[in-house]
């Protein structure tokens, strides 16, 4: 099974998300999507393996997010996807994506990963 986690090192729940993905045995690609900035192709396609709109994947309770003045006032998937792609720490995190099956979780709390096992 290939499983890929976008990772936030610093936050506890993806570092519990990657040690129980570890406990599996599973050896899983990790992606610091802080280090490396992900696309807004790669934003549409989590959303799509999460099977919810782009505005569900974004941290709406940061301070970041309730100051931003660029937030785009349509929901459209297209141009929120820009924008994250801009302000990627304010992604939802972490989100672990099987790719054998091409589902995904949001791994809040990390044992929401047995779903896509």
């Amino acid at each position: 099974m290939k499983l890929t986690i976008y990772h936030n090192p610093n936050c506890s729940k993806s570092r519990n998300t990657l040690s129980l993905i570890k406990e599996q045995g599973i050896e899983p690609q990790v992606i610091l999507y802080l280090k490396n900035i992900l696309s807004a192709e790669d934003i549409l396609n989590i959303s799509k393996s999460l099977n919810t709109p782009v505005k569900n994947i974004i941290r709406k309770n940061e301070e970041d997010y309730l100051e931003a003045t660029d937030l785009p006032v349509t929901e459209k998937d297209d141009e929120l996807s820009i924008w994250l792609a801009k302000n990627s720490k304010l992604m939802q995190r972490p989100i672990v994506v099987n790719n054998s099956n091409g589902k995904a979780i949001i791994g809040r709390p990390p044992e929401n990963l047995f779903e896509i096992l």
